[in-house]
């Protein structure tokens, strides 16, 4: 019969170390300024992970499968693609 490792190291007083909670997809990124257009083209400011900022065209890669979809007046939309429905959408915050 073979041996379990994880229940001998259980029964010898080990714990198992909590895995790190993911950050949500929303903290990840950060919207810092928007350049749209009435047709939703333009460019958005973002930062991804506290990274500096960087500018994204429409259409273009943000991050591992995010484009940027389209932008708005202080928004800009996220997606798996062109084409498919929005994943987050990022606002800027409100002025003072």
């Amino acid at each position: 019969m073979p041996v379990d490792p994880m229940a001998v190291a259980r029964l010898m007083g080990a714990t198992q170390a909590a895995a790190a909670p993911l950050p949500s997809l929303a903290s990840r990124f950060s919207l810092v300024g928007v350049v749209a257009s009435r047709t939703h083209q333009g460019a958005a400011l973002i930062a991804v992970d506290g990274k500096p900022p960087k500018p994204f065209r429409v259409g273009a890669a943000v991050d591992e499968g995010l484009v940027l979809k389209s932008v708005e007046p202080r928004r800009a939309i996220l997606a798996a693609s062109q084409d498919s429905a929005p994943v987050l959408t990022l606002e800027l915050p409100p002025r003072k």
